[in-house]
Order: C-alpha cells, then structure tokens, then sequence
C-alpha cells in the first residue's frame, strides 16, 4: 500500500515534465497581452522549477526524521499544489517563473524525498524494487497528465488549468500522506535476515551525512548521477526535434512517440532498481553508460525510424533507471539512518543536469545547425561515467572514522 501511495504523489509531483503541453497556450495568453515571448522565455519557469526542487531536497531532508513523513508530504504537498494554483494568476513570465517555478519546485522538492525513504525503509530486502515503483510514478506522469493538461487547455484555458491542477494535488497528495509512516526501529520483514556483506552490495556502514560527504563513494555516485541525468536529459529533450529534423517523422507522431517514450522512462525505474539490487550498484551503473553510449552511437550513425525508437527507449529508460540507482545506492552504501538528508545532497547532480543538459544541447544545436551533433557528447559523457563508476562507486570503509 506503501508503495502505492507513493508511486500516486509521484504521479501529482512528476506533472513537471507536462511543461511542454503548456508552453504554446501560454505563449497565445501571453501575447495578447501584448507581450513578446521567446523559447527561451518559456523555458525558464521549467529550468527554475527543476533547480529549486533539487535545492529543497537538500534543505528538508532532516524535517523528514524531525517531523515523520506524513507532515512533510502534506506540507510539500500544499505547496505544490499552491505553485500550480498561483501561477493560474501570473501575467508576466517573471510572475510564472516566482509563483510556478519557485513555490511549485519547492513543494515538489520538500515531497518527492518521503516516498523514497518510506519505501526504502519498508523494504530493506528488495529496496531497489521498493524504491523503483515508488518513482516509477514521475516518470509515467508526463504520459497522464500531458494529455490530461492538453484535453483541459482545449476545453477551459490553459490558466484554468493551472488552477485545476493546483486543487487536484492539494486535496490529492495529502490525503495519501495521512497513511506514510516509517517502520518501528529494528524492524526486518518477517522470515527475511540481512544477507553476508558482498563486496559493493550490501549496506557497509550507516553513515550521517557529514561523514558521507567526506567518502570518495559519494563523489563516485554523485558525478555518475549527474554524467546519468546530464546525458540522459540532453538526448530527451530533443526528441521531438531528431525526429522531425533528422529522421522526417510527422510532427504529430513525434509527440505521440515522446509519450510513448516516458512509458519506458517510468519503466525503467524498477528494472534498473532491481539490477542495483542483484547486480550491484557498480556493476549497475557501468551498464546504464554502456547501453547510453550504444543508443547515442546508433542514432548517430543510422537515421531511420526504427533505430530511432530504439535509441531513444533506450535512453529514457536509462534516465528513468538513474532515479532508481541513485538512491538505492545512497542507501546501499551509507545506510537509512540518515537517508533523506544523504540522498537530498545526492540529489543536487539531478539539478546540476537538469540545469546544464538543455542548455548544452541547444548550444550545439546554434553553433552546428543540427541536433544530432549532440550524440557524440553523450558518447563522451557515458565513456566518462563508466570509468568513474569502475574506479569509485564501491562501498565506503569508515571504519577507521566510526
């Protein structure tokens, strides 16, 4: 039931990556108010919306233990909830970017980080699965909500439908937080005892996160998150334009076919958790580089519609597995005790790639005239995340700190 409820709140905050469904509406609102709005106008309560929720996962991580997670979700809730009701009031793109981005990206931040670490609690014996469905509701939300949001921009406006949104995930999220709770201290699920440690699989120490910061494990996982995110991020956010610009598919089949993308996005979360948990995170990690950099180098080098699809399943799979690696991982390697505020820091490479991967992408897009040039960087960038995951993302020895 756990993991239900919060694969659901999942589902509310993930309605971030529905942005793109708003962006025309809004452009039309905005113009008639006589103002000129550019692309990257538009990207910026997006961009800020992202950063601001990396940032408060960090800064809430310990209200979590203070405060149980069932007021924290409420709270992250409310504000969510407040970030989609208020922008339904913005006349400007300053005003969204406030209102949207900021109060939104911080309800989002404070809520999404509760789930993760209830389920993770819960189901010590198949934490990457837990923590996968759990988060598998972000990544399947962009498939909802983006036709929910492109049925109610047609019918009512798309600032009616920022208020629609707003009640909808106030009166939702928190009244699937009343039942999330963490496990009695020492609990273990009946019948199961923790295995014999395996060299970079199970739990080496339980770790604060003072400590965690100080441990080359951190910096190992942290720089593949971010190599991960920023990869991945970089080729989804061109999806639409390859298809059209590079393999002449349909402009609407495109956005069909993104839609079907994010099935394997939010797929890819319980796959990859369950390979973190039965491979190890190492091992984990160093596949996910070497299916990016297979993906990036077929579409690079074959532009046809099946490789197409192919490729790019492939890649937002393997962003959607990183959601699922990375906190497993953190708490595989330092343990739950202080989990919400470990995997808060952890979470800023999530940010940092969320910032820098569009950017980067539409920078080679201006300065090569095509967006394909973007897939021999990711080639690089997964070479890169896969020497770091061999050399540094083993457990961390504190013993000699304990």
């Amino acid at each position: 039931m756990l993991v239900i409820l919060g694969m659901i709140i999942n589902l509310c905050l993930g309605s971030i990556y529905s942005w793109s469904v708003f962006k025309a509406p809004l452009k039309a609102y905005l113009e008639g108010m006589g103002q000129t709005i550019t692309a990257s106008d538009l990207q910026l309560p997006f961009m800020i919306f992202l950063a601001v929720f990396s940032i408060f996962m960090v800064l809430t991580g310990k209200y979590i233990e203070r405060y149980g997670p069932r007021k924290v979700a409420m709270v992250g809730g409310i504000l969510c909830g407040l970030g989609w009701l208020s922008a339904s009031t913005a006349n400007s793109i300053p005003m969204l970017t406030v209102l949207y981005g900021v109060i939104g990206g911080a309800g989002v931040g404070i809520a999404y980080g509760v789930p993760v670490a209830v389920s993770g609690r819960w189901f010590p014996d198949k934490r990457g699965l837990a923590v996968g469905l759990t988060v598998l509701g972000f990544g399947f939300s962009a498939l909802l909500t983006a036709n929910i949001a492109g049925f109610l921009n047609a019918a009512y406006g798309v600032m009616n439908t920022f208020r629609i949104f707003g009640i909808a995930f106030i009166i939702i999220i928190f009244l699937l937080a009343m039942p999330l709770t963490f496990p009695p201290a020492g609990y273990k699920p009946a019948g199961w005892t923790p295995p014999a440690p395996k060299p970079g699989a199970a739990v080496s120490c339980e770790a604060k996160r003072e400590q965690m910061i100080h441990t080359k494990s951190f910096y190992g996982l942290w720089l593949c998150y971010f190599i991960g995110c920023l990869a991945g991020l970089m080729a989804i956010s061109i999806s639409a334009d390859v298809a059209k610009q590079a393999v002449n598919i349909e402009a609407g089949l495109a956005t069909m076919l993104v839609g079907f993308f994010a099935i394997f996005n939010g797929g890819g979360r319980p796959v990859f958790g369950t390979l973190t948990d039965k491979l190890n995170p190492r091992n984990t990690a160093m596949l996910s580089f070497i299916l990016i950099a297979v993906a990036s180098l077929l579409i690079y080098m074959i532009q046809t519609v099946p490789v197409y699809v192919l490729s790019f399943a492939i890649l937002w799979g393997c962003l959607g597995g990183w959601l699922a690696i990375a906190p497993t991982s953190t708490a595989t390697f330092f343990g739950t005790g202080d989990y919400p505020r470990c995997y808060g820091v952890v979470f800023l490479a999530y940010g940092a790639g969320a910032l820098v991967g569009p950017l980067l992408a539409g920078y080679i897009k201006d300065t090569t005239g095509s967006f394909i040039n973007v897939f021999p960087l990711v080639i690089i960038l997964a070479a890169i995340g896969f020497v770091v995951a061999f050399m540094l993302m083993r457990p961390p020895d504190l013993k000699s700190k304990a």
